[in-house]
């Protein structure tokens, strides 16, 4: 089972091997493993499964097993068998079987993992069943790339190469975020992209599901959120501010029972879903459904472009935050993980200007202008969630910095100066997008945790010109000037795939593949184990599952 406490899966994991007799990356590198191991050590021969292999489990890795061994059926046509073992420790019988082994001893952390493949066995040793998981990934990646087919592959040969892996991450949060606000994908294509995380050993589901353009999330109290709110009557193509049309509807939502199948799905994979809901900002949606939540009041479409829309919650009216706690509430009984997404960015405040009940309310609250009442706002609603048990995530503005220049064209002071006196919440965390890398330094600094995501490294909806393969694979997301101490607060990294110009599936993935695997190493790999020259040597198998898998991917050159 997945631990939901934050402590668990957030602080950045220092252990140390001692004296331990494995090479780190050189040797092990030709490996066709990613992200690559802390380290490996290459042995001679290989172990060859067999029609009569079987895995064999202790008690507390049933589920890993049964993954396993579900895998490696349908690719081989092997039966398979799963055995759990009764005594800890044992072995199975003989022949060349699959171990999966509990070792609440392995100093590697929740996520760590042993795996040790000879001509007689292949084992799989970890602390924790999340481990145990990860050690499943490298072995599958061991194989031969059809060990990923949908289907039985005639004439392979299932051997593995004899080697010695340790390996832990090197953060706890390793983030691929899903924006189906803009366009809705469904169930199949979501469990498609959880399962490229999985193989990739990525831990954290950024799912988007509102914006202005579509809300995606049912939600029993409010009807209309998805009886209006998610359909839009057609939709702009052909880049930022085109007069151009696609000329026909689009809608779409996951009701209740299908979100739970995802986070179930999630979960077996040992992913934690961060569900995104937009505000006080990317409104237009929800504002289209209920008009009387708008800082206008009045009645709106369903966005048909996209940008930062004008319209935006009225903060100054207590039936809103009614409202979005209700909301929260339904969001908090579908996903257990701890950390709620409230975005934050990109909000209109002279849509709040323009209002003469916001600006009567921020007299009566002594608030001297829109960056202290953006404050006042996220506080109430990361104090709601702390009291429900959880944390508050936003972007980056949450912390009261004018990167869009919104302030200055209302006419008003910059935010960092009218900010006076008032900071963000202590428990949130900040999702670090945009703005000189001072900013992420500061929230650390200031005890912040933070997840590093800057637009310009991580946006797999920018062109492969703008964010090839490499310069992906080169982000760090610890910045150079913080100290070791503040560096604690850096839990991870995230890419995002924002859906703006992505209407299908076949964008997505080549948008998203190959820069994921480059991705997933900076999160898991590390430094001194990272060399570009030596993941484009094993970029070229990983390419070959990916056609197993009949997944669309973009070039790999630097």
């Amino acid at each position: 089972m997945i631990c939901y406490r934050l402590v668990c899966i957030l602080a950045v994991t220092v252990l140390s091997f001692g004296s331990c007799p494995l090479l780190r990356a050189g040797k092990g590198a030709a490996l066709p493993i990613i992200p690559q191991p802390l380290q490996v050590r290459v042995d001679e021969g290989e172990f060859e499964l067999g029609p009569g292999s079987e895995v064999c489990c202790s008690l507390g890795l049933l589920a890993e097993a049964e993954y396993l061994a579900a895998r490696l059926r349908t690719a081989t046509g092997y039966p398979l068998p799963v055995r759990q073992l009764q005594v800890e420790g044992a072995l199975g019988a003989p022949g060349k079987n699959i171990l999966l082994l509990s070792d609440p001893a392995l100093d590697l952390g929740d996520e760590g993992y042993r795996l040790t493949v000879s001509g007689t066995r292949a084992l799989i040793e970890a602390g924790k069943p999340a481990g145990a998981f990860y050690g499943v990934q490298t072995l599958l990646q061991l194989f031969p790339p059809e060990v990923m087919s949908c289907k039985t592959a005639g004439g392979v040969r299932w051997a593995a190469p004899a080697v010695r892996v340790e390996d832990r991450p090197r953060f706890r949060w390793r983030a691929y975020l899903l924006d189906e606000g803009r366009w809705f994908k469904g169930m199949e294509t979501v469990k498609r992209m959880l399962d490229q995380m999985a193989q990739h050993k990525m831990n954290v589901f950024h799912w988007h599901l509102t914006d202005d353009q579509g809300w995606r999330i049912q939600i029993r109290r409010y009807p209309k959120l998805t009886g209006i709110g998610s359909r839009r009557k057609d939709t702009q193509v052909g880049g930022w501010g085109s007069e151009a049309r696609m000329g026909k509807p689009h809608s779409g939502f996951y009701t209740r029972e299908q979100i739970k199948e995802i986070v179930d799905y999630a979960e077996a994979r040992h992913i934690y879903i961060v569900p995104e809901v937009e505000m006080p900002g990317h409104a237009s949606a929800a504002i289209a459904a209920y008009p009387e939540l708008g800082a206008a009041g009045r009645e709106i479409e369903v966005p048909v472009i996209f940008g930062k829309m004008y319209d935006t919650f009225n903060v100054a009216d207590e039936k809103v935050y009614t409202f979005l706690e209700n909301v929260l509430e339904e969001v908090m009984e579908l996903f257990p993980f701890e950390v709620v997404h409230l975005g934050g960015d990109e909000v209109r405040f002279d849509h709040w200007l323009a209002s003469p009940q916001v600006r009567a309310f921020m007299e009566k609250e002594g608030l001297s202008g829109p960056a202290q009442l953006q404050l006042s706002f996220t506080n109430r609603m990361s104090w709601f969630l702390e009291s429900r048990g959880r944390r508050m995530m936003g972007w980056n503005e949450i912390l009261g910095d004018d990167l869009h220049g919104f302030i200055k064209g209302a006419g008003g002071r910059e935010l960092k100066d009218e900010a006076g006196g008032r900071s963000l919440a202590g428990n949130a965390i900040v999702h670090f997008w945009k703005g000189s890398l001072e900013l992420a330094e500061r929230a650390a600094r200031e005890g912040h945790d933070i997840v590093n995501s800057l637009h310009s490294s991580t946006y797999l909806d920018y062109d492969y010109q703008s964010i090839p393969l490499q310069k992906a694979y080169e982000f760090e997301p610890v910045p150079a000037g913080l100290d070791e101490e503040s560096a604690r607060h850096v839990l991870g990294s995230g890419c995002q795939m924002w859906g703006e110009w992505i209407p299908t599936e076949e964008t997505l993935e080549y948008q998203t593949f190959p820069r994921l695997s480059a991705y997933a190493e900076v999160g898991w790999t590390a430094v001194e184990n990272k060399d570009f020259g030596r993941f484009m040597q094993r970029i070229g198998t990983q390419l070959k599952r990916w056609e197993v898998q009949n997944i669309t991917y973009g070039p790999t050159a630097p």
